[in-house]
């Protein structure tokens, strides 16, 4: 990205307002190019298996999820896929994932900690599908048990944010032991658009939301919420989808490693420590503040009845509410 704006001798092309800065981010985040969960696999896995189904109501083809081998190392892989073309996206509901989707995740970790494999997921995914068949099948607790699950699995996780990562729909199946992030990626609570609807009541102030929360993989290292970026080939992962894929296997297959070192136990007390961690803030004790000076009944009186103690409809400082009666011992 660096390399895009310096000209051949190593100076600034042209200066870049920070807004615009993210705001390309969010756009190649969002390039229809970009490689997806199954294209990576393709250039990264030996051998792909995909499962369909969550067994109870069908199958969701949003998410992918099945079992790989990788270098040799078996896992189970489990991500959102949208299409390259309007055709495919239509099919795959432009990669949002339903109930079904989530149930069918669910599924193949739950077999992945049966078997002892480790689980890779692949996050590209704008937010989890918000229509009304999916309030009718139970969206919210469909996302709500992917998370307590996997907050559970006595199993290696790595999560990699490999597009767009919004909302819930995106950490239903980002709760891993080490979470990475290629450096065009965008991770975030809500989309840009979203954001910027309940703010500013538009849309279009949407590169000004982008830029308030952070969503780059940069900020997010910085803030602790992902633990390593990757770079991209040339202009970006949909330049070179073969490289971004080589770069990902190497880092996957080092984190693997790290983390088939550790104990069940303690790998999910680690990921329970890790979340439990976002978000610290310090607690400042309260200074102990004198009573206030006990008021007669005349005092109280007096604000009641007289009208230039209050202002705009608010008591001066140091005056009782315009409501508040005297104590009945007083009367």
């Amino acid at each position: 990205m660096v390399d895009r704006l310096l000209d051949r001798k190593g100076r600034s092309s042209e200066p870049l307002d920070p807004k615009d800065a993210m705001w390309r981010r969010v756009q190649l985040a969002r390039n229809l190019a970009r490689p997806r969960t199954l294209d990576l696999l393709e250039h990264m896995a030996d051998e792909v298996i995909e499962l369909h189904g969550d067994r109870g109501f069908g199958d969701d083809p949003a998410i992918v999820a099945g079992f790989a081998r990788i270098d040799g190392r078996r896992i189970a892989f489990v991500g959102q896929q949208k299409g390259s073309d309007t055709e495919e996206n239509i099919r795959r509901n432009f990669g949002m994932p339903h109930p079904e989707g989530y149930r069918k995740g669910m599924r193949v970790m739950e077999l992945a900690e049966r078997f002892g494999l480790p689980i890779v997921t692949f996050v590209d995914v704008p937010g989890a599908h918000p229509g009304p068949e999916s309030e009718e099948r139970g969206i919210a607790e469909s996302i709500a048990r992917s998370i307590g699950l996997m907050s559970r699995l006595r199993t290696p996780i790595v999560a990699i944010i490999t597009g767009e990562g919004g909302s819930g729909g995106a950490l239903a199946i980002a709760v891993g032991d080490v979470v990475i992030a290629l450096e065009n990626a965008v991770y975030s609570v809500i989309s840009p658009e979203g954001c910027a609807s309940i703010l500013w009541r538009t849309a279009d102030e949407a590169p000004t939301a982008a830029l308030a929360m952070k969503m780059s993989a940069q900020d997010q290292l910085e803030l602790g919420v992902i633990d390593r970026v990757v770079a991209e080939p040339g202009e970006g992962a949909h330049a070179d989808p073969r490289e971004t894929a080589r770069r990902l296997r190497q880092v996957i297959v080092a984190e693997l490693d790290r983390l088939a070192e550790f104990p069940p136990d303690e790998l999910v007390e680690a990921r329970y420590r890790r979340y439990r961690a976002l978000g610290p803030y310090t607690e400042v004790a309260t200074p102990d503040m004198a009573p206030p000076p006990s008021r007669g009944l005349a005092d109280r009186l007096r604000d009641l009845l007289d009208p230039t103690r209050w202002t705009m409809g608010m008591p001066i400082p140091g005056s009782s509410r315009r409501d508040e009666l005297p104590a009945h011992e007083e009367v």
